[in-house]
């Protein structure tokens, strides 16, 4: 689409942010020597324990319950269903009511109750909750409870929820379409086909997957003098205390969230979910903490996964390979119970990047986000984002397969150009700024894309195939672009700054320190960073790569605001005009002088002692990270295993503020997408019930499994839209790395497509039906 206006916030001066100082982590030596404040770290006086009884049945009614053996048990404090919470006036988690039925009616959904009510739609669902002295009496107890289900039809796969018919999972959806959406113009698109000189379709499944964090949920609710502390893991605290208060009719400083050390979010800890609130309820009510820790198994069952989307797709070309149009059709599986990203992810996030770096002049998209009874998909590393460019990739791959070109070349030559910059997107986005072909450019060298023939040779010296893939890929950060941050200095100069984005594994307490040094020029030790408490630090959270591009724009923001308000204060203390002093290095100084006061001698001065002051940030738009991936396998002709030789990455993500931790993002989302095009893939049997239930049955990836990774990056196109030049990079590794790896797969067998994941079977059985 053409150029438009782009509000520019970028400061160049703050590009010396980017100076690509790779420090050690600072929270490293406390993780690593055992100090972590993780879930089972924490302990507390007279804690009872919660556990849950689950349905075992994807779709049926609940006939009766009866706890009276639950109740008389040793150790048991209280037995529940859902209509002993509804007594209490415990209501449901609301989803935002962002999306219609095709209708105009809006979205449609089971509410999302703490515990079953009347129907259990998916295996796992809790239908009552256990409380007792200790976590073993209570699943001892849980084994007494006598639930009568009279079993109903149920339906698994979208496709199959769509037809006349098909079981009903809530009946104010009716045909199991919770919402949908359209995007684009579907006359224009056809017309488009018509004159097309090529054609590609497609179709395929981009698979559920497991988020799989290495540590599982838990949570721990204490009440005490009127008020509910929750400590959980969760990556948006301060939504997670705005939805305790609309699932207990109370304002929301009525809680507190606390939030320590998480092991592994990827998006599946957010929200609220409905152990969350029992614990709050149990806590509440019995006047003790209360505690729950999922057991493996059971987070498999009912926490929410990832993907599920099913797409058909065509690519309409000209003779010279350049894009006509777009056309998708999505069925996209949410679940039962949809949690508050489930919906959002397919009918908003998918659509949004589904051209990624592609000029694309026409397109017409149609999602359905369709209820089965399954568990709620919902955010997971990139959500959104790598089912649409895998999609897009997939087509350009078998276009440039169809029509006899060089896959680069292709690319090449459909790549949004730098003339047309900013650019806006179908979806009404700006892109700021890029250059798609520098960063190919750099990546073709960095692989040595020309010198796999060789590597091919050599692999079939050792009996083995060999194959090349390429990815292309766009990713939007950036969700809720505002972020808050305070900053409170003492008079022993010790500098505090507060967040409402939240650490979980991706370094921002390092990142953090190292953007506010450079602002105020103060020793590292003399900075703290505090998150994860909503009674000390509020906003958005820590989703869709926003902590740098937003939180940390907001910390430089505090930063520089605190020099300045410092600057009227020190005038004062100084005697002084405010025009006539400078800062530097933790000290006000007026000018042409030696007369100085620091930083925390000024706070001491002030009537609380400190110095405290807010800032808020808000890029003018979202940030549009970018990359590219070669990946090159090898395969065993007589097992079909496919081993990874090679993956090299080039990604333009702006400025850099760290280089390590930056690396270390780009490897771990690498290995979750190559997870994915490789072992992951959560399954349902027709009867709802889950054939992957724990790491017997569900694959990842292990260190062993992947090569070196070798990442570049390109830092020429810093973002224009915030003051860092940041643009984000926790998912990007994910999104360019499932479709490198199958289409190194694809190249090795010379064969079109094949459904993810590539395992050892299927590849094996491509092998034999090339060999016949």
């Amino acid at each position: 689409m053409s150029a438009q206006p782009l509000q520019v916030q970028f400061d160049p001066s703050a590009a010396r942010f980017g100076e690509s100082r790779s420090q050690k982590r600072l929270e490293d030596e406390r993780l690593l020597t055992g100090k972590g404040r993780y879930s089972d770290d924490l302990e507390f006086a007279n804690a009872a324990w919660l556990v849950l009884v689950r349905s075992p049945h994807a779709h049926a009614r609940v006939v009766a319950i009866d706890l009276a053996a639950v109740k008389s048990a040793e150790g048991i404090i209280a037995a529940w269903t859902m209509a002993e919470l509804r007594a209490d006036g415990v209501g449901h988690i609301p989803f935002p009511p962002l999306f219609k039925r095709a209708d105009g009616s809006p979205m449609a959904a089971p509410p999302r109750t703490p515990l079953a009510e009347g129907e259990v739609l998916y295996v796992g669902q809790p239908v009552a909750a256990i409380i007792a002295t200790t976590r073993a009496l209570a699943q001892d107890a849980a084994e007494l409870a006598a639930i009568e289900y009279d079993d109903l039809p149920c339906v698994v796969d979208p496709r199959e929820a769509l037809k006349p018919g098909a079981p009903q999972v809530w009946a104010q959806a009716p045909g199991n379409v919770a919402a949908e959406a359209q995007y684009g113009d579907p006359e224009k698109v056809k017309k488009a086909f018509a004159s097309a000189a090529h054609v590609t379709t497609l179709e395929l499944h981009n698979q559920r997957v497991i988020a799989m964090a290495l540590e599982p949920r838990a949570c721990t609710a204490v009440h005490e003098n009127g008020r509910t502390t929750l400590y959980t893991q969760n990556q948006t605290p301060t939504g997670a205390r705005e939805l305790l208060g609309a699932v207990f009719k109370a304002k929301p400083d009525a809680f507190r969230i606390v939030v320590g050390d998480i092991g592994g979010g990827f998006g599946m800890k957010t929200g609220l979910t409905p152990e969350d609130a029992l614990v709050c309820h149990a806590a509440r009510k019995l006047g003790r903490p209360v505690r729950w820790r999922a057991e493996r198994s059971e987070d498999f069952l009912a926490a929410h996964m990832g993907r599920d989307q099913h797409h058909r797709a065509r690519l309409a070309l000209d003779a010279d390979g350049k894009i006509l149009a777009l056309e998708t059709e999505t069925v996209a599986n949410i679940g039962a119970v949809p949690v508050g990203s489930s919906a959002m992810i397919p009918l908003m996030l998918t659509p949004k990047v589904q051209t990624t770096v592609y000029h694309v002049p026409l397109v017409h998209y149609r999602t359905q986000a369709v209820l089965t009874h399954t568990m709620a998909t919902g955010a997971y590393r990139g959500a959104g984002r790598p089912e649409a460019n895998f999609l897009i990739e997939r087509l350009m791959a078998k276009a440039a397969r169809e029509m006899k070109l060089d896959p680069a070349e292709l690319r090449r030559r459909n790549f949004i150009r730098r003339a047309q910059f900013p650019y806006r997107t179908h979806l009404g986005d700006t892109y700021d700024d890029a250059d798609f072909a520098a960063v190919l450019d750099k990546l073709l060298a960095h692989a040595d894309w020309n010198g796999f023939a060789s590597r091919k040779k050599q692999s079939e010296q050792r009996g083995r195939l060999r194959g090349r893939g390429l990815a292309v890929y766009l990713e939007w950060t950036g969700a809720l672009p505002t972020e808050t941050v305070d900053i409170e200095v003492n008079g022993k100069g010790e500098v505090t700054v507060f967040s409402g984005t939240q650490a979980m594994g991706q370094g921002l307490e390092t990142t953090y320190t190292q953007l506010l040094t450079q602002v105020l020029g103060t020793e590292v030790k003399s900075i703290t960073i505090v998150q994860g408490d909503t009674d000390r630090a509020n906003g958005v959270g820590s989703v869709g790569s926003r902590s740098a591009f937003v939180g940390g724009s907001a910390v430089v923001a505090a930063g520089r605001k605190l020099i300045v308000e410092g600057k009227a204060l020190a005038a004062e203390a100084l005697e002084a005009a405010a025009a006539d002093i400078e800062y530097r290095d933790g000290r006000f100084y007026i000018a042409g002088t030696d007369r100085a006061i620091s930083l925390g001698e000024l706070a001491g001065r002030q009537t609380r002692r400190v110095i405290r002051i807010s800032a808020t940030e808000t890029p003018s738009t979202p940030s549009w990270p970018n990359g590219a991936q070669a990946c090159e396998v090898e395969i065993d002709r007589e097992t079909g295993a496919v081993s990874i030789a090679s993956v090299a990455s080039c990604d333009d993500i702006g400025c850099i503020i760290n280089p390590m931790i930056v690396e270390g993002q780009i490897h771990g989302g690498v290995a979750q997408g190559a997870g994915q095009a490789l072992w992951e893939q959560a399954v349902y049997d027709p009867s709802g019930q889950l054939l992957t239930g724990s790491l017997m049955d569900y694959c990842v990836p292990r260190a062993d499994d992947l090569p070196p990774l070798r990442a570049a990056f390109d830092e020429a196109m810093p973002c224009k839209t915030n003051l860092l030049g940041v643009k984000g990079c926790g998912e990007l590794g994910t999104i360019g790395a499932a479709p490198a790896v199958v289409a190194a797969v694809l190249d090795a067998l010379d064969a079109p497509h094949l459904e993810m994941p590539l395992t050892s079977e299927k590849v094996w059985r491509a092998l034999n039906a090339r060999a016949r």
